[in-house]
């Protein structure tokens, strides 16, 4: 199989050199491009950082997205004109945003998750029956723990993971989103969703989904303890977006979760 050439953009955040050194022991990638949003002085593996612009993206196949927002909806916007499809692990959108990508994703193939670990969206999709299952009498709430230096709570795998009790529900999320803790020991369930994040240490990712009927708890959880899991499933996705043909894709179309 030919060689399927990449771009990454936010190069020297954890992901991105995440993802770089993964792609040095797949032998089906090629990095061209690598970007930072700023002129950077610097080379990796004899590839000189540049910013996102129309030249370095136009000897890659595939871009690889793990930045923020405002980066993210730059780099669609060059991938639309070049005919690129778009990996994106970038997190922190809003209700708008996701609209915009959407569209984005009627010119280009874009598989979007917020989180690429295939156990997380296994995990997801597990939320979705039980709370489809165990119906109204159950509340429930979403509790995650990450490294100091994350910016954005609840994370996006948590805001997944509630989409993911509104999805069991039959209900849009947005009129369930409930309270946002930041590092509190407790938290009460709600009618609507709640969020307890942590940021503390150098945890990499732990989450876990609890249902409560006041009689007993169901809990579904999920830890992380490598970040290669994150960049593994990144270029598991490229490799199926491959051949694929415009609209938005997620890690659970991959694993055929919605057949």
């Amino acid at each position: 199989m030919k060689k399927i050439n990449l771009a990454i953009t936010g190069c020297m955040g954890r992901m991105g050199q995440q993802i770089i050194r993964t792609v040095k022991s797949n032998s089906l990638f090629k990095i061209v491009s690598l970007t930072e949003n700023k002129h950077m002085n610097k080379k990796i593996n004899g590839i000189k950082l540049s910013v996102n612009n129309e030249d370095s993206f136009k000897n890659a196949n595939l871009i690889i997205d793990f930045t923020i927002p405002k980066c993210t909806f730059e780099v669609l916007e060059l991938a639309v004109k070049l005919k690129k499809r778009v990996v994106i692990g970038t997190t922190g959108f809003n209700k708008k945003e996701e609209i915009l990508i959407k569209k984005f994703s009627k010119k280009i193939p874009i598989l979007k998750a917020g989180n690429m670990s295939l156990g997380i969206n296994l995990l997801m999709y597990l939320t979705e029956i039980a709370s489809s299952s165990l119906g109204k009498n159950f509340l429930s709430k979403i509790f995650e723990i990450h490294h100091k230096h994350k910016k954005d709570y609840p994370s996006g795998t948590a805001l997944m993971l509630g989409k993911g009790i509104a999805i069991g529900k039959k209900k849009n999320f947005y009129t369930l989103l409930g309270k946002k803790y930041l590092n509190k020991k407790t938290f009460p369930y709600s009618k609507k969703i709640n969020f307890n994040s942590i940021r503390r240490g150098k945890v990499i990712g732990e989450h876990e989904v609890k249902f409560s009927s006041g009689k007993e708890i169901i809990t579904l959880n999920h830890e992380a303890y490598d970040r290669a899991l994150y960049s593994e499933g990144a270029l598991l996705a490229a490799k199926w977006l491959m051949n694929k043909k415009a609209g938005l894709y997620s890690m659970r179309d991959l694993m055929n979760f919605n057949k």
